[in-house]
């Protein structure tokens, strides 16, 4: 048994999904989390910078002792596992693998979409592990930059004409070529499945990053007995690299619960 925090990390607040799913999966569980809402969104910057950010956040949760690193980003993950990984002296987890391994099982037809930030895309990690699981499989690849804003602002209703006419702009080709299964590989866009769902039917799965990365970062902590079974729920501490003004009413759309004002602000450059 290990009862040190879990370190989670995003560019903005998308990661709050996975810290909402790692807290349904281990209520036991302490959590930091880091968002760097100062440099934000972290999609559209240099593999270079995407590296040396993703350092930096991870070396910050170090700082907190942390038992485990979780990049839920789909750009760290896609961009920087490896350096990461080879940094690390502590369990780490992207959101690429556990992502991947579920879009493999869920599909019927083989046809999968990916939807990401640009840098994500570009990467091509998601299309990669898709295919070195199954080569037979037809991997289609669409960057929804649009999608990170619209979550930050509160455009996520089914009814939303803006959000309907951004999906429906994003996903069109997705609907032609029939694809059966999307994997959504950016932690914000969990918060647009009712819209995203709705465009893209009933007999699409949808493959929440968020929700496979909990399941496999339990199932590390498992194998290597850090598990927290005190009994005691846990408790989320936050932080982030700019204002946090605002943050609790952002953080209750990913987290559907009111987390007050227990967020601190962090001089990331520092580490």
């Amino acid at each position: 048994m290990c009862n040190r925090p879990i370190g989670v990390f995003d560019s903005g607040l998308g990661g709050l999904t996975a810290v909402k799913q790692l807290h349904a999966l281990m209520p036991d569980e302490d959590i930091i989390y880091f968002g760097d809402t100062g440099r934000v969104p972290y999609g559209n910057r240099s593999v270079e910078t995407i590296k040396r950010y993703a350092a930096q956040d991870a070396r910050f949760l170090l700082s907190h002792n942390v038992k485990m690193v979780i990049a839920a980003c789909g750009t760290v993950s896609s961009n920087a596992s490896v350096e990461l990984s080879e940094m690390l002296s502590v369990p780490y987890i992207n959101v690429i693998a556990p992502t991947a391994a579920a879009a493999v099982q869920a599909t019927k037809n083989g046809k999968i979409g990916v939807i990401g930030t640009r840098a994500t895309i570009l990467s091509c990690a998601y299309k990669k592990a898709l295919e070195e699981a199954d080569s037979s499989l037809q991997v289609f690849q669409r960057e929804c930059p649009l999608f990170v804003p619209l979550v930050e602002e509160g455009f996520i209703s089914a009814q939303d004409p803006i959000a309907r006419l951004t999906v429906e702009r994003y996903l069109c080709g997705f609907k032609e070529n029939g694809i059966d299964t999307i994997i959504l590989g950016c932690t914000h866009y969990p918060i647009l499945k009712p819209v995203i769902g709705e465009y893209a039917g009933r007999d699409v799965v949808l493959i929440d990053s968020g929700k496979e990365t909990a399941r496999r970062a339990a199932a590390v902590l498992e194998e290597n007995n850090l598990l927290n079974k005190s009994g005691k729920p846990g408790e989320c501490k936050f932080f982030v690299s700019d204002r946090t003004e605002g943050f609790s009413n952002i953080a209750s759309i990913f987290l559907n619960s009111n987390i007050g004002e227990s967020v601190s602000r962090v001089d990331i450059q520092k580490y």
